[in-house]
């Protein structure tokens, strides 16, 4: 047991002379490297101080030169205020001077100008500048001039003037580049009237000054105005007549936005396009009925000429037949049969003339009623939208009126035709009754003898 104590005790006594040395070892290079570092540190304080104070004689250099310039920009200040005091006053002497020089030319200056400035105004857009582009230029530049217009100048603006009023009595052919509505160019030959128009073989045009190009108008005018526009472009000699515009192109604007017959019928819309469906359903009818009665009328004359050989083919030669194969029955017998004959001939006769009535009946009902509807549509937009803007409600009243006016339209000559085919009816009926009576007289007379 004592053994094993003492052996513990040796050990352990080993051990802490061994930890003892170990931290002995790590203190000294500790130490070391404490020392080493206090070195590399004052080294590092010693660039970082020299770079400093070499930066800061940069800084001063720097500042030294500011502070001269600015005593430089100092001085140069006052000489130019100095400068400027004195142009000043050399300015309004000149301008004194410049004044009594011009003496009477400065009103010839302002009149001069104020001429360039209205015939530029009114040459740019002039017609004439189509046939004689580039004419504004010069007058242009005399309208904006700061100094006194020379001789050259002045007698520019007169010639501008002088063509001007030569050229807008004057009917003037040349060829020139169309800016079509697609974008499209073409080179036309056209005709210049005066101020007035541009005309050619299409109808009339127009000169855009904004762009200095001659297009066509996007809508030509009324078909008897653009004829003779379209005519007078190909006369070379004599005397032709055309429609002028005397203001310009502004009456002309108003006739091209005015509603084509087309435009005007296409506003009534569905209930216009029904009412015009009647019409041409009345029309087809009275056409046939027409065709057919006129027939049976020529069968008819030729029947009355040959009444002892009935033909079938006409109303006339069946109402003979039956007269004929009933020639042994009394009067009266005669009489119901002839009066059956004339019965099953009438609705052949009057077949479709009572549909041409009610169309028109029907269209003027069909116009009241396409008015109704573009009330209530007039009010609804009105409702919606107030009536701040009139041509909101513009398109409801023109279906208003438009299917008012069609169903009239239809009205009218649907009557008159009902009324020439029902008189065309009424005359074969009454030849067929004539012929009847006349049978029948013959019958009673030869009875009473």
């Amino acid at each position: 047991m004592k053994k094993v104590i003492n052996f513990v005790l040796l050990a352990a006594s080993l051990t802490t002379g061994f930890v003892a040395t170990t931290q002995a070892n790590e203190l000294d290079d500790l130490l070391k490297q404490v020392k080493a570092d206090r070195v590399s540190e004052a080294k590092l304080d010693k660039k970082r101080e020299a770079e400093f104070l070499s930066e800061r004689a940069d800084k001063t250099a720097l500042l030294n030169k500011a502070k001269k310039e600015l005593s430089n920009q100092n001085v140069r200040n006052k000489r130019l205020t100095k400068e400027y005091a004195a142009n000043e006053i050399t300015l309004a002497q000149k301008e004194v001077e410049l004044d009594n020089a011009t003496g009477t030319l400065g009103e010839m200056f302002g009149v001069s100008r104020a001429a360039a400035a209205n015939a530029f105004g009114q040459i740019s857009t002039s017609i004439v500048s189509a046939e004689f582009p580039n004419r504004g230029e010069a007058l242009n530049r005399i309208a904006n001039a700061k100094e006194i217009p020379s001789i050259a100048d002045l007698e520019e603006l007169w010639f501008s003037l002088q063509t001007e009023m030569t050229e807008s009595g004057k009917i003037s052919q040349f060829s020139v580049d169309v800016t079509n509505l697609d974008g499209t160019k073409s080179t036309e030959t056209i005709t210049r009237i005066g101020t007035f128009n541009l005309v050619s073989a299409n109808g009339y045009l127009t000169y855009n000054d904004e762009v200095s190009q001659v297009q066509p108008l996007p809508k030509q005018p009324a078909g008897y105005i653009t004829e003779t526009a379209s005519n007078f472009s190909g006369v070379t000699s004599g005397y032709a007549a055309v429609y002028v515009d005397p203001s310009r192109g502004g009456i002309l604007s108003l006739e091209t936005r005015k509603k084509t017959l087309e435009e005007f019928f296409h506003e009534g819309k569905e209930v216009g396009y029904a009412i015009t469906v009647l019409l041409i359903f009345g029309c087809i009818i009275a056409l046939e009925r027409l065709i057919v009665l006129g027939g049976m009328s020529s069968r008819i004359k030729s029947q009355e000429k040959n009444l002892d050989k009935p033909n079938e083919n006409n109303p006339l030669g069946r109402l003979l037949k039956v007269f004929y194969d009933n020639q042994s029955v009394d009067a009266e017998t005669l009489e119901l049969k002839l009066d059956e004959a004339i019965l099953r001939e009438t609705p052949k006769v009057d077949r479709g003339i009572n549909l041409i009535k009610m169309f028109a009946a029907i269209a003027p009902l069909m116009g009241l009623l396409g008015t109704v509807i573009g009330m209530i549509m007039t009010f609804q937009t009105i409702t919606l939208f107030g009536t701040g803007d009139p041509k909101i409600m513009a398109g409801n009243i023109s279906l208003a009126l438009v299917t008012t006016a069609l169903g009239l339209i239809c009205a009218l000559p649907l009557i008159l035709i009902h009324s020439v085919v029902a008189g065309k009816s009424k005359s074969v009926l009454q030849k067929l009754d004539e012929q009847s009576a006349g049978l029948i007289a013959a019958i009673a007379e030869k009875g009473s003898k």
